[in-house]
């Protein structure tokens, strides 16, 4: 049995077109961000790597969106990353983080262009600083999706990631990526953490922009 209600067609009467307003635990990270101090531990043949990065990521917000009873606020984001000194496109990936007021939920949505998708769930107050979201593999809600090479060689069996708030205004976060590396025994921790600083306001969402 589910939580929802008989009538799955019938949308919000609440919306308040505002999305800056009503992002709830996500408030802190909306705007433009730089971070140079990010991490990566990533995985070779001869072991793990340890490689810095310095990253920009564009959190705008859009306007709220609706599916039935459900509704989100939410940031469309795209994040690019290269190494220190040089320009060549490190890491790509856009998408959304969003959240539901009525259940407390948080989602990041997440596309990367070397084949791989996936979907991470957590829970927050409101007015929280500090949440984590999980995507694990094989599930038919909030799961991973790969292309046939990233599945044959470097399967992903989970993603989590932790977000905090600083009181200085910046914002962190602390990726883990379990992956069954193909000819390998043991799991690997691909990890990723960073600490970005802002550089630009957020824009009003286009409802917000016509109030």
């Amino acid at each position: 049995m589910s939580d929802y209600p008989e009538d799955i067609y019938t949308e919000p009467s609440n919306q308040d077109g505002d999305t800056l307003k009503n992002l709830g635990p996500l408030t802190g990270m909306a705007g433009i961000w730089e971070g140079a101090r990010g991490l990566d531990v990533k995985p070779k043949a001869d072991g793990p790597r340890k490689q810095a990065y310095v990253e920009r990521v564009e959190l705008q917000p859009i306007d709220p969106q609706t599916k039935g009873p459900q509704m989100f606020y939410c940031l469309r984001y795209h994040t690019y990353i290269v190494k220190p000194g040089l320009t060549k496109p490190y890491h790509d990936q856009v998408g959304y983080w969003q959240w539901e007021p009525a259940t407390g939920t948080v989602i990041q949505s997440l596309a990367i262009p070397r084949g791989q998708v996936a979907m991470a769930v957590g829970t927050a107050s409101a007015d929280a600083k500090s949440f984590e979201l999980v995507a694990t593999r094989g599930l038919e809600t909030y799961g991973i999706c790969s292309n046939p090479f990233i599945e044959h060689a470097f399967k992903t069996i989970e993603f989590r990631i932790k977000v905090t708030i600083n009181p200085d205004g910046t914002w962190s976060y602390d990726e883990d990526t379990v992956l069954m590396i193909r000819g390998q025994s043991e799991l690997f921790h691909h990890t990723d953490r960073n600490t970005l600083t802002g550089i630009a306001e957020p824009t009003p969402n286009p409802l917000a922009r016509k109030t």
